[in-house]
């Protein structure tokens, strides 16, 4: 991983690095180490930033840290989970409204930007915004500006955007659903945060943190790894990363008995098998007609699962992806008997 700086920042003090270990963000692998490193310089910053890595790597931990290492940190912070919020409210919750800006709306509000003056608003899933709403958050980053919903009047704000994302925000932008000029802005500073697979020896450093801490919280002993407990951590890939591992922890800590902590291959949530049927192993076997429509059909449904698994289950956002109509791809999932459910995180 590159720990080139877009712009010199100062880094922060050896004692308020310190505040990492408090902020959950253990390891010990060279590759974390940088990442790391990079928050502390990023935390001397006001730029906006943006996070990149897969679900469960601890993007919104490394986003605290920015925010509470930096000079922001007597200020909010504020989280948003950016695919959780229907498209028709983006507007309305980050820039909020004015009073009788539509029915009910008695009272006006300050969005989330609002909110988080003087501090941090975090966005996770930054791709799940609409190209309009990603309009409007532009002219905020680059005029400091916006303009509450019904509101004749501009609202100047000074608030740090730190955006996260897991999916190829290049590529969204590419096809069309992510604005590149956008993605520039939020740019100017960058982390990458590794895969658990990629950090050795870092899951089982974890694996007794997590240890320690959910039998303080349940006022249990602390229980040790025995050697297979160790392999078995060491082996595995993690494809849920840090979160999955964290939750293994706090299920095997509960039901386990015994001084010692015992994982299994079986206790882990191994990904499923590619299974063929022989039709599938022998695909021109029968009739031109019958192996075209075969074909097709498992194009479409690799094409779906692609999508869905970029988008984290939003179908909105799978849709703009394939360039099609919301209507035209929940019928193509419902053809095929794919439900969203089993992508969302």
């Amino acid at each position: 991983m590159s720990v080139g700086l877009s712009s010199p920042c100062p880094a922060v003090e050896d004692d308020e690095f310190d505040q990492v270990t408090d902020l959950k963000l253990v390891g010990a692998a060279p590759v974390f180490r940088e990442a790391i490193e990079r928050i502390r310089r990023i935390a001397g910053c006001q730029a906006t930033t943006l996070i990149e890595g897969e679900t469960g790597t601890g993007k919104e931990l490394a986003a605290r840290a920015i925010h509470y290492l930096g000079q922001r940190r007597s200020a909010p912070f504020i989280p948003v989970n950016c695919g959780a919020i229907p498209e028709s409210l983006f507007e309305n919750e980050l820039f909020g409204h004015a009073r009788g800006a539509y029915t009910n709306a008695g009272e006006a509000t300050s969005g989330v930007i609002g909110d988080a003056e003087g501090g941090t608003l975090f966005l996770d899933e930054i791709e799940a915004l609409p190209l309009r709403s990603q309009a409007s958050l532009l002219c905020f980053i680059q005029e400091g500006i916006y303009r509450p919903l019904g509101s004749r009047q501009t609202v100047r704000g000074d608030t740090r955007i730190i955006a996260a994302t897991n999916a190829g925000l290049r590529e969204l932008a590419a096809h069309g659903a992510f604005r590149w000029d956008l993605l520039h802005r939020l740019r100017i500073m960058t982390l990458e945060l590794p895969a658990l697979r990629a950090r050795p020896g870092d899951a089982v450093l974890l694996a007794r943190h997590f240890i320690r801490r959910f039998a303080r919280q349940y006022d249990r002993p602390e229980k040790t790894l025995d050697d297979e407990s160790i392999r078995v951590l060491s082996s595995y890939t993690w494809p849920g990363n840090v979160r999955e591992l964290e939750n293994l922890i706090h299920r095997e800590l509960l039901l386990g008995d015994g001084p010692a902590l015992r994982i299994r291959p079986a206790d882990l949530l191994e990904a499923p098998g590619d299974t063929q049927s022989p039709a599938a192993s022998e695909p021109y076997s029968f009739g031109f007609a019958a192996a075209k429509t075969q074909a097709i059909a498992q194009f479409e449904r690799s094409y779906l699962h692609w999508a869905l698994a970029r988008s984290q289950g939003n179908v909105s956002l799978a849709a703009r992806l394939c360039g099609k109509e919301r209507r035209t791809f929940g019928k193509l999932l419902k053809k095929h008997g794919i439900s969203r459910e089993q992508f969302a995180v």
